[in-house]
């Protein structure tokens, strides 16, 4: 499975390393995860192959819904995954967030959906538990599977 990432603190870096053993681990269907970490540095390239992203929130104060609903330090992944045939194979976006700032909460990931056309699948806390490791693994592997039969 491919996975696409902005990490600006840390906190989606390791949700997505600990997927990765997570994934090493169980070893379900030999689906691993192969992570890209984008970054401002990163060149825009094609994907050839269905991807999943995971986004943190990351916006100009507010409440996120009348203002402060303008994503600041993760544009480089939104560039990403808008170049050329890339939203096309985004099978979903996963959000992260912290849960203090109520409606912000993962508004990013869900901005990201709206524009893109894709499912908001999953959400976690910071870097989130173990269950949510688990849960989200089992998410993914099922919407991949779904998506290499039609693919």
């Amino acid at each position: 499975m491919n996975v696409v990432y902005i990490s600006i603190s840390g906190n989606t870096r390791s949700f997505v390393q600990r997927l990765q053993r997570f994934a090493e681990e169980k070893n379900v269907n030999e689906l691993i995860i192969h992570a890209k970490e984008i970054d401002d540095n990163t060149p825009e390239e094609e994907e050839t192959e269905p991807f999943f992203a995971f986004v943190p929130t990351y916006l100009e104060g507010g409440n996120g819904i009348d203002n402060g609903d303008q994503e600041i330090l993760t544009e480089s992944l939104r560039d990403y995954i808008e170049f050329k045939n890339n939203p096309n194979l985004c099978l979903g976006v996963i959000g992260s967030g912290n849960k203090n700032f109520n409606d912000q909460y993962c508004l990013t990931a869900k901005q990201y959906a709206e524009q893109f056309d894709i499912p908001f699948l999953a959400d976690f806390e910071l870097r989130g538990t173990n269950d949510e490791i688990q849960n989200i693994y089992h998410l993914l592997c099922e919407k991949w599977q779904a998506a290499v039969d039609e693919f």
